[in-house]
C-alpha cells in the first residue's frame, strides 16, 4: 500500500527534476549556486584547518637525521615541512601560509636562489650560520627575525663564529599558498653558490634602523630596506614597555615588526609579531580572522586553542588556524614570535577580530 503524501510525491519529483538538469548544464561545465552557496558565503569562516603544535624535541633529532641523508646543496634547501594535519600533501600551515624548520650544517652552503615568495628566516637553535640577500650579509643568532623579499637573490652558510660551529636551525615563514593561489610563483637559480657581499654586515639597519631615514635613497620595494631585526633589540622592547604598562588582557605585550619608511608591516604579505607573557599571566579568549603561526622563543606556557590544550616549550611551534578562539597562559614568562597574513587581510578589509569580555 503506497502512502506517500501528494506533496511528498510532489516534492520528490521536483528534486528528480533538478538533479537531471544539473546532469544537463554540467555538460557545458556550469552548476547551481543555490546548491553551494551557504558553503561558499558562510555565517562565519570555516577554515579547514586544525589547531596544531610541533615539538622542537620530537623534531630535532629528525632534522639532524636528515643532515646524514641529503646536503644543503643538494637539497638546495634542506627543510622539513610543517604540515598542517588537516592539509596533508599542501605543504601549509594555513590556507595562505608555508612554514618549515630549516638546518643548516656546519660548513654547508645552501646556494643562491631567488623566487616571487616572500620569506622570513626566524632563528630557532645555534648560532654562527649566515645569510646574504641582495649582496649584504648578517649573522644569525637565535631570536633574530630575517627577511628575504620577493625576487631577491639569497644564500646561506654556516661557517661558525670565534673558532666554533654549530648546527643552525631556522623557522621559514613563506607565502607560498598565497602566491600558489594567483597562479604567481616564480624561481630561479643563481649562476654561483655564493653571492659577492657588496656591503658590510649591519649596514641596511645603520641606514634604517635607528628611527631615521637617509634624506637621499633609492629603496622603493615594498619590503622593509631592513632585512634582519636582531633579536636583542626586540628583547629590549618588550622589556622596556613591560616595565612602562600592564600587559594587555588578551595579548600581553606584543608589538608587531614595522618598515621604518612606512610604519606599515615588513613584508607585504605577512605580518610579524613579538609578544611577551609575565609569569602567571592568564590571558583572555581571542580570535583573528588571520591564522597565525607561533614560535616559542622564552618560558614554558599553553594555548588553549578551539577549547584543546597545548603545552608548549621553548623552540616549539604551533598555529591558529582563522576564527579559532585562543587563550593563553604562562607558567614563566613568555617570548613568543608569530606571524600571519594580516597585512592582505587589511589590504582586502576583511581583517576581523573579537576579544572575548
Amino acid at each position: 500500500m503506497n502512502t506517500a503524501l501528494p506533496q511528498d510525491a510532489g516534492q520528490a519529483a521536483a528534486r528528480a527534476e533538478r538533479r537531471a538538469y544539473y546532469e544537463r548544464i554540467r555538460a557545458l561545465h556550469l552548476s547551481p549556486l543555490w546548491e553551494s552557496l551557504h558553503a561558499l558565503v558562510p555565517r562565519e569562516p570555516q577554515s579547514p584547518c586544525v589547531p596544531a603544535l610541533w615539538r622542537y624535541a620530537d623534531i630535532r633529532p629528525f632534522l639532524m637525521e636528515s643532515a646524514t641523508l641529503i646536503t644543503a646543496e643538494e637539497a638546495v634547501r634542506r627543510v622539513l615541512v610543517l604540515e598542517n594535519p588537516a592539509l596533508h600533501g599542501r605543504a601549509s600551515i594555513t590556507q595562505s601560509l608555508y612554514a618549515g624548520l630549516q638546518l643548516i650544517m656546519p660548513g654547508e652552503v645552501a646556494p643562491a636562489h631567488r623566487h616571487t615568495q616572500s620569506a622570513l628566516r626566524f632563528i630557532v637553535d645555534g648560532q654562527g650560520a649566515y645569510t646574504t640577500v641582495g649582496g649584504e650579509r648578517t649573522t644569525m643568532f637565535p631570536g633574530d627575525f630575517i627577511i628575504t623579499p620577493s625576487w631577491a637573490w639569497h644564500d646561506h652558510g654556516n661557517e661558525g663564529i670565534a673558532g666554533t660551529s654549530e648546527p643552525v636551525v631556522w623557522l621559514d615563514g613563506l607565502d607560498i599558498p598565497m602566491l600558489r593561489f594567483f597562479d604567481a610563483g616564480f624561481a630561479e637559480n643563481d649562476d654561483v653558490k655564493v653571492q659577492r657581499v657588496a656591503r658590510p654586515e649591519g649596514h641596511s639597519f645603520a641606514r634604517f634602523g635607528h628611527n631615521m631615514v637617509p634624506v637621499r635613497h633609492d629603496h622603493a620595494s615594498a619590503t622593509s630596506p631592513i632585512f634582519s631585526y636582531p633579536y636583542a633589540r626586540s628583547r629590549e622592547a618588550l622589556a622596556q614597555l613591560a616595565k612602562q604598562e600592564a600587559p594587555d588582557a588578551w595579548t600581553g605585550h606584543k608589538l608587531r615588526y614595522v618598515n621604518p619608511l612606512t610604519g606599515g608591516s615588513p613584508m607585504p604579505t605577512i605580518q610579524p609579531f613579538l609578544q611577551l607573557l609575565p609569569a602567571g599571566f592568564s590571558g583572555g579568549a581571542h580570535r583573528s580572522t588571520d591564522g597565525t603561526v607561533y614560535s616559542v622563543v622564552e618560558g614554558r606556557g599553553q594555548a588553549e586553542i578551539a577549547g584543546q590544550r597545548f603545552d608548549f616549550a621553548p623552540k616549539d611551534t604551533f598555529v591558529v588556524p582563522s576564527w579559532a578562539p585562543l587563550r593563553l597562559v604562562a607558567q614563566d614568562e613568555v617570548v613568543l614570535f608569530s606571524f600571519s597574513d594580516r597585512p592582505v587581510q587589511q589590504a582586502m578589509d576583511v581583517l576581523r577580530e573579537h576579544f572575548e569580555r
